[in-house]
């Protein structure tokens, strides 16, 4: 059961879109899934650079894509936290847009 707040939905459905309008990443949801690699694979996908924060999960599922690697999903249920504040702010966000584009008009990860 998810409780996720309605910003975080909101925030979550929006990257998704922009994602997928953008990037076809080839899987559903980029932003809340548990992901498992094989160490082979994350090596060869964070040998093409991976950036940090909140787009690392965007990124390293579209490098995959490009390098050819299949993808899986497993959802997961987000329950809001108890303590302390969500970082995703103002900052993230624009980061976010800004991994999008570069993300978009680079070459795919097997042609870098």
């Amino acid at each position: 059961v998810s409780t996720q707040s309605t910003w975080g939905k909101l925030t979550s459905r929006g990257a998704n879109f922009i994602a997928q309008f953008f990037l076809n990443p080839g899987v559903s949801d980029l932003t809340g899934s548990f992901r498992l690699f094989k160490r082979k694979a994350l090596e060869d996908i964070l040998s093409t650079g991976a950036p940090n924060g909140y787009v690392f999960q965007m990124a390293i599922i579209v490098k995959a894509r490009d390098l050819g690697m299949k993808v899986g999903e497993v959802p997961i249920s987000f329950v809001d936290r108890l303590y302390g504040a969500s970082k995703l702010g103002p900052g993230e966000i624009v980061n976010y847009l800004k991994a999008v584009w570069t993300l978009f008009s680079s070459p795919p990860a097997h042609l870098a």
